[in-house]
């Protein structure tokens, strides 16, 4: 019987038949186009599927004492390609590590460089910003004095002298 079939026989859609088959991972024949073949046999299991769907049981809690168990072959010619793609794997997660490091380096070189311009153009603004402090005042100084009135210094010299007639007097 064909997946149309089935779903007739038991009243459910097609899609459903898919999906018990997916989730339950049964193991069903299939013909030369892919399509699902059943059995009597796999009948009578959906049938069981059915009815534990219908007492309450979620898909993934039935357990199916009469599942086909699929098996795989592991043959020994397989064995050579795995430690073949094992030591490519290897081979290439030291050159991604080797790429990494060299990266890594680059940028810490191109920091430090840029860490050292830093350096040099702060040394060149303190030595500038001292430059203009120191002539900022030594022009306060000269400013200083340069402001003092002319007749604050004259009467200063007259009061001296008057002292000294004072004194004489």
């Amino acid at each position: 019987m064909n997946t149309a079939s089935v779903a007739k026989l038991l009243g459910v859609s097609h899609s459903t038949i898919q999906r018990w088959i997916k989730q339950l991972e049964l193991e069903i024949n299939r013909n030369d186009l892919g399509h699902f073949e059943f059995s009597d046999e796999d009948i009578a299991m959906f049938k069981q599927i059915q009815a534990e769907i219908q007492k309450g049981k979620l898909l993934h809690e039935i357990n199916l004492p009469f599942k086909k168990v699929r098996k795989g072959k592991k043959t020994q010619s397989d064995q050579p390609t795995i430690n073949t793609l094992h030591e490519k794997l290897i081979q290439l997660e030291g050159q991604i590590n080797g790429k990494a490091d060299n990266v890594v380096s680059y940028q810490l070189l191109s920091h430090r460089r840029e860490i050292e311009d830093l350096e040099n153009e702060m040394i060149k603004l303190t030595n500038r910003i001292e430059q203009l402090e120191k002539k900022l005042f030594e022009t306060q100084q000269q400013s200083q004095t340069d402001t003092q009135p002319v007749e604050f210094r004259e009467r200063g010299k007259r009061k001296g002298f008057l002292k000294l007639f004072n004194i004489l007097g």
